[in-house]
């Protein structure tokens, strides 16, 4: 089946489209990718909205949320009709889009999580069913409701040397591993980018450290490093989830520039290296997928700081920046199929959950 895929992540710059051939089991064939960036005024917006989320008790009518949610679907229609247009298909070929919206706030704590995104009006515009709120099963039984990629990364790693570390670093980063035996472990690790595109945009003049270049002339701060990482939060156990909202600049305010850079980047590194030392079996070898893997010092920082021979999965031939829209098209043909997109091991769901609603156009 031809299915879409869409995600917008919580580095809020922009929306990965993803057109895959799959049957949502062995079968994964990447056919086109397209990223759409958001302006610096919708950036904001979105900010803005998922900051007034994550002060609600629980997901309501909001009259700025709402307004951000119609430009954000909109915001998807032209990104699939754009990438519709370049790959040769049309929509009646499409049988299933995967549409994951925008996370505004995540509280598996509280059981709920919010993603908007209109389905109804996704499915209409182009007369193709949207599988939608992938998410809020898993955290109504229990479960994290993240991180859904490992169904998604076992498939693709089938014919990889096990145990093998999958890290996807956007705004959040998240492990997969996929054990000798096929097992699944998944969880976010903490902050990748988010914090540091978040110092960058306060005091860089800049959406993001490009390459890492910033970090690279400062020094890290290892002792406001290590009251970072002495948040309980990093000690607990897996399953466990975290927003993107949940960490600030604040500990690193007074450095400089480059410092401050480098003292947030080590601490994506370390949080990574934390939660490899909370899996059953150690990966010698680490995939890095998401923009994060840009980040030549990030990178670095990782492999020092885990012990373990980190690579980006282009080295594998996949996409490391489409990887997870096509996740999302996969996980829509799951759910189609009535197969699981979530595990006890990945999310701490009770038992395997299908998740996401469907939305017929």
């Amino acid at each position: 089946m031809l299915a879409i895929g869409l995600m917008s992540g919580t580095s809020r710059d922009g929306i990965d489209a993803a057109l895959i051939e799959t049957d949502g089991e062995g079968q994964a064939e990447a056919i086109i990718f397209h990223a759409q960036p958001y302006s610096d005024d919708f950036r904001e917006r979105l900010a803005a909205a998922c900051a007034r989320a994550m002060a609600m008790d629980a997901p309501g009518e909001d009259p700025l949320i709402r307004a951000v949610e119609m430009d954000l679907t909109n915001f998807h229609i032209d990104a699939i009709a754009d990438m519709l247009g370049r790959s040769g298909h049309v929509a009646e070929d499409i049988g299933v889009i995967g549409f994951h919206g925008h996370t505004v706030a995540h509280r598996p704590e509280r059981r709920w999580t919010w993603q908007i995104g209109d389905g109804a009006v996704l499915a209409g515009a182009f007369g193709i069913p949207v599988v939608a709120d992938l998410r809020s099963a898993d955290v109504r039984a229990g479960g994290q409701g993240a991180p859904l990629m490992p169904v998604y990364h076992r498939a693709l790693s089938d014919g990889l040397a096990k145990p093998v570390g999958i890290l996807n670093l956007g705004g959040v980063a998240n492990i997969t591993a996929v054990g000798s035996d096929g097992s699944l472990v998944a969880f976010d690790t903490g902050m990748a980018s988010g914090l540091i595109d978040n110092w960058m945009q306060a005091h860089g003049d800049a959406a993001y450290d490009a390459g890492g270049a910033t970090a690279a002339r400062g020094q890290v701060d290892e002792a406001r490093l290590a009251a970072m990482m002495a948040d309980p939060w990093f000690a607990a156990p897996p399953p466990k989830s975290i927003d993107r909202e949940a960490f600030t600049i604040a500990p690193v305010e007074g450095l400089s520039l480059a410092d401050g850079a480098a003292t947030l980047t080590a601490f994506s590194a370390q949080a990574v290296a934390r939660g490899v030392d909370h899996l059953p079996e150690r990966p010698a070898r680490i995939y890095v997928a998401g923009g994060g893997r840009h980040n030549a010092t990030l990178m670095a920082m990782l492999a020092a700081r885990t012990g373990a021979d980190v690579r980006s999965v282009d080295e594998l031939g996949w996409d490391g920046d489409a990887l997870e829209a096509q996740g999302f098209a996969y996980m829509a043909v799951r759910h189609l199929n009535g197969l699981p997109i979530s595990f006890p091991g990945t999310t701490g769901a009770p038992e395997p959950m299908t998740g996401g609603v469907l939305f017929q156009p």
